[in-house]
């Protein structure tokens, strides 16, 4: 799955978030989006996941090169996304809340096998309304990596989390990205040391 931009641009009111943006995001391959809080890296990581709409140039989803791009209703399928201010359902339990979410996407692993690999199984039976917010990270995490999607979006994904949640993501990405496309938006070196490509939001500041 390839993402490619042409010529993006967001603004709000009259303010250009960014603009003039051209890039092709490979799958496969791992990309850091990085800038100072508040300079647009959410809002990117959004209108790549066609959660909010760009305001100028085109965003195209691609199973391939040379496929014809993906239709609009249907990108929801290919891609999985984590972000310390996606809401979870507090009054599921965490085993119901990969059911409901395994529902519209496909989990590559059993629903125990995956809660077990977070560090979750003590709480699987437990609504979500009851986890501490490390262990809500550590939900999202889960229903992130281990959708069956090629394209894996990633915002923050070590936020609320302590030393062994830290080491829980970087065993994530070892072991479970392989053939995957992967944005991750940060300024923490430890989130996004991986990564083989830096696209700094700042760069595309002009009017």
């Amino acid at each position: 799955m390839n993402i490619v931009l042409n010529n993006t641009g967001k603004r709000y009111n009259r303010e250009w978030i960014f603009r003039h943006l051209n890039q092709e995001f490979r799958s496969g391959e791992s990309y850091a989006i990085t800038g100072p809080n508040g300079s647009g890296k959410s809002t990117l990581l959004q209108v790549m996941a066609g959660a909010i709409l760009h305001n100028e140039g085109e965003v195209i989803f691609q199973p391939s090169p040379n496929a014809k791009p993906i239709e609009e209703m249907e990108k929801y399928r290919h891609f999985s996304f984590a972000a310390p201010y996606l809401d979870l359902i507090e009054e599921m339990t965490g085993l119901e809340f990969l059911k409901f979410h395994h529902a519209f996407k496909p989990l590559s692993e059993p629903l125990d096998k995956i809660l077990h690999k977070v560090g979750l199984s003590h709480a699987i039976n437990k609504q979500v309304r009851y986890y501490s917010s490390g262990m809500k990270q550590r939900l999202k995490l889960a229903q992130a990596f281990f959708s069956d999607a090629p394209v894996l979006l990633l915002d923050e994904p070590t936020a609320n989390l302590d030393a062994g949640g830290v080491s829980l993501y970087h065993e994530l990405i070892s072991h479970h990205t392989r053939g995957k496309l992967i944005v991750v938006c940060s300024n923490d070196e430890h989130e996004i040391n991986f990564c083989s490509h830096r696209i700094s939001i700042p760069d595309y500041k002009r009017v």
